[in-house]
C-alpha cells in the first residue's frame, strides 16, 4: 500500500471500513447474542453462511489493508455471495420487496462500489 496511489488507498479504506464496521460487527454481535442460528426464520445453511462472515469479513480487511490482491478477491467473493444470500432471503423466504428492505438497498450500493472498483484496485496491489 505504500506505493499505491492515494485514491486506491482511500477506496481500500472505504471498502475495509464497510466490511469491518458494518459486516463483521453485525455478524459478530449476532453470533454473541444468538449463536450460530441468529435468524430463526432462515434455514441452517444460510445462518451458517452469515455466521461465517464474522471470520471472512475481517480476513478480507486484513488482506486489503496489507495491500494483497487476495483481499480484493475475497471482498468480491463475500459481497457477491452475501448479496445473493440476502436477495434470496428477501424474495425467496420473506417474500418481501427491495423497497421494503433498506439493508438490502445499502448492500447493493456497497456491492456496486466493491465490484465496480475492484479491477482498478487489484491492479495496484501486490500478489
Amino acid at each position: 500500500m505504500n506505493r499505491a496511489p492515494r485514491w486506491v488507498v482511500a477506496l481500500v479504506c472505504v471498502i475495509a471500513a464497510g466490511l469491518l464496521f458494518v459486516g463483521a460487527v453485525t455478524h459478530i454481535v449476532d453470533l454473541f447474542h444468538h449463536g450460530l442460528r441468529p435468524y430463526g426464520w432462515a434455514p441452517g445453511w444460510l445462518n451458517l453462511y452469515w455466521s461465517s462472515l464474522a471470520l471472512f469479513d475481517p480476513l478480507a480487511v486484513v488482506l486489503l489493508i496489507s495491500g494483497k490482491r487476495q483481499g480484493t478477491d475475497l471482498a468480491c467473493a463475500i459481497i457477491t455471495t452475501d448479496l445473493s444470500a440476502n436477495w434470496y432471503a428477501t424474495y425467496g423466504i420473506q417474500h418481501s420487496t427491495l423497497a421494503a428492505q433498506p439493508g438490502l438497498q445499502r448492500l447493493i450500493a456497497f456491492a456496486v462500489l466493491v465490484l465496480g472498483t475492484a479491477p482498478f484496485i487489484r491492479r495496484r496491489l501486490t500478489n
